[in-house]
């Protein structure tokens, strides 16, 4: 009986780390892990598990602040760092996660695509769904529909298995890297990292727990959803790796986004390979759409002292749900515009974030060790060398990516 006890206390208590981790794992999240396999093979599966320890380790601060405080992260930055590094911080989050989220809209656009339904049938019926599925209800059925979204992911899985890899050579490129030291496989190296830990994880994980009242007795088991959500996420994200790296890399295909992968895949691997990409892509893209938006209202509402939460209603929390609607329309309309390039966008937002990351980071990482904050639950001195080591990797590889864009 005790056991069974237990084994409900995690199932009630699994799902912001899992949410969060798969939210990663969003359209430009794909499309990397696609063109890492279609263009370099295996050679970056070694890159992929160590940035992995760095995002357990971040997401597991999150949460752990958010156990202790009761607070979400912008809220603790305010009250420590100041309004001034607060509307900073919430700027560049904004303008940043509206391009992630307008690439996430585009991804939902490019599945339904493949399927052969129109955007302009898609991203109208899809952008009133996530309205209502995030309006109608409160954080907790929100996040059985955020969990169920994550099934799809299972669809790479499949996948993965369909084109039938030497999984001895699969995972023995991870134990022994065999890196091209080359401009481009160092530029798609800088993308994976940037895809893997982002702003808006670290802002959205913090909220949810806090929105979910996650007590501090319950932490361990909140600390098993951090872990099993990033080992979720990165597996994924080597799944994703072995079906281009089988077939469009065996078969000297280039690509440059999901959509060419999941296309590529019907005459290598079969329709349903191509079914399953697609039914992935579509899944990660439908379940950023949802999360990203909440992750700016969550963040902004919490920085300047605004009602939040999907536990309100409309009328008592109209910033936080203004804010949301803000970020699904803008997106969606863009998406609409005929003969839209969304390259431009995507490069200039992913700079913003790649140089917020480690702002948010150092913000983290003083917060999760001041005493008064934290009380006995400070960092150890390993989970700060492993943070501090992260901060410094996204730093060297953010100028060195923008630096190339000059080269």
């Amino acid at each position: 009986m005790k056991n069974k006890n237990r084994f409900l206390i995690i199932l009630s208590i699994v799902g912001p780390g899992l949410i969060t981790a798969n939210a990663g794992n969003d359209a430009g999240g794909v499309a990397t892990y696609s063109v890492i396999g279609a263009h370099y093979g295996y050679s970056m599966l070694w890159g992929m598990f160590a940035i992995a320890i760095g995002l357990a380790v971040v997401q597991e601060m999150n949460a752990r602040m958010a156990v202790v405080t009761g607070k979400g992260l912008s809220d603790l930055i305010r009250e420590r760092f100041g309004v001034r590094w607060a509307f900073f911080a919430m700027f560049v989050l904004l303008i940043a996660n509206l391009g992630v989220c307008i690439g996430d809209f585009a991804g939902i656009a490019a599945s339904l695509e493949l399927f052969s339904i129109s955007k302009y049938i898609s991203v109208p019926l899809l952008t009133a769904l996530i309205w209502f599925v995030l309006t109608r209800g409160n954080y907790s059925k929100a996040e059985k529909i955020f969990l169920f979204l994550t099934i799809t992911f299972f669809g790479y899985f499949v996948t993965a298995f369909l084109v039938k890899p030497n999984w001895g050579h699969v995972f023995g490129s991870i134990i022994k890297p065999h890196a091209k030291l080359d401009k481009g496989y160092f530029l798609v190296l800088i993308g994976m990292v940037g895809t893997t830990i982002t702003p808006y994880m670290q802002f959205y994980l913090q909220s949810s727990v806090v929105d979910k009242g996650i007590s501090i007795k319950e932490y361990k088991y909140e600390k098993l959803d951090v872990y099993l959500g990033t080992a979720w996420a990165i597996l994924t994200a080597l799944v994703i790796t072995v079906c281009t790296a089988e077939t469009l890399y065996k078969a000297g295909i280039s690509i440059d986004t999901a959509q060419d992968a999941a296309s590529a895949l019907r005459p290598l691997a079969g329709n349903y390979s191509f079914l399953l990409f697609a039914i992935g892509l579509f899944g990660a893209s439908f379940l950023a759409c949802c999360v990203i938006p909440l992750s700016t209202a969550y963040a902004v509402c919490e920085a300047f002292g605004f009602e939040s939460g999907l536990d309100n209603k409309i009328k008592e929390a109209p910033v936080f749900f203004g804010l949301f609607l803000f970020m699904i329309l803008v997106s969606a309309v863009i998406i609409l515009v005929p003969g839209i390039s969304l390259i431009n966008i995507i490069l200039v937002t992913q700079q913003l974030a790649g140089i917020l990351c480690p702002v948010v980071l150092i913000f983290m990482i003083i917060l999760v060790n001041d005493v008064e904050v934290m009380g006995n639950y400070v960092n150890s001195s390993l989970q700060n060398f492993i943070a501090k080591a992260t901060v410094a990797l996204i730093v060297v590889l953010t100028v060195l990516a923008i630096g190339g864009n000059f080269i």
